[in-house]
């Protein structure tokens, strides 16, 4: 095993759920945002989450998400971490971790040198840190487009929390992300689908072999 842990994000099926458990994922994601092709309901996630095994990290991902949709997402869906993936402050995100009682990730979308400093002041507040590739400009989503970041800005970069990579990853590069940047988490989505929102057995198997083999 390569010590990298896995976070399968978007599922939506439960041949899915088990593929991505069996293979040895150490996260799960259900994202809950009606404009991606990968939302599901609370009640679909909560069938979902309840398959999950013990071990294996439930992530709900919302993205900009009041108090009364949390609310019902918290108390319908047994989760282990909330994933903030909008535009929340980081005092959204301490607001959020009080209030719900679970650990907190949030993505920071990166492009260029300018936006390292986002990292460093979520850090402060957030339990966990989804370091992801900006959103093009025109994109509808605010993750799971496939892009990735230049890995060389993080570097080297050691940090106070445990953080995790995003953004275009896939079989054929993982390995160098890894290399890279020393992630020890890694997060993925379109990378196992044959179609957006469409994942598959067979690709979340081989990518989380790929990662055993780093």
């Amino acid at each position: 095993m390569s010590g990298v842990s896995v976070k399968i994000c978007g599922l939506s099926h439960p041949e899915h759920v088990s593929a991505a458990v069996a293979a040895g994922a150490g996260y799960v994601g259900f994202v809950f945002f009606p404009k991606s092709p990968r939302n599901v309901s609370i009640e679909t996630a909560r069938a979902l989450a309840l398959e999950v095994p013990v071990g294996v990290a439930k992530v709900a991902l919302v993205v900009n998400a009041d108090d009364a949709f949390l609310d019902r997402l918290v108390a319908e869906v047994p989760l282990d971490f909330l994933q903030l993936h909008g535009q929340e402050s980081p005092e959204r995100v301490a607001e959020v971790k009080a209030r719900y009682g679970l650990p907190v990730m949030k993505a920071v979308g990166v492009a260029g040198p300018e936006d390292l400093a986002k990292l460093d002041t979520y850090m402060r507040v957030a339990d966990q840190i989804l370091v992801d590739a900006k959103p093009p400009k025109d994109a509808n989503l605010p993750g799971g487009n496939g892009v990735a970041f230049d890995w060389r800005l993080i570097a080297g970069r050691r940090w106070p929390v445990p953080w995790m990579l995003a953004g275009g990853l896939s079989r054929d590069n993982v390995a160098e992300a890894v290399r890279i940047t020393g992630a020890r988490q890694v997060d993925l989505s379109s990378a196992v689908e044959t179609a957006p929102g469409q994942k598959d057995s067979g690709l979340i198997h081989a990518f989380l072999d790929t990662v055993k083999a780093i």
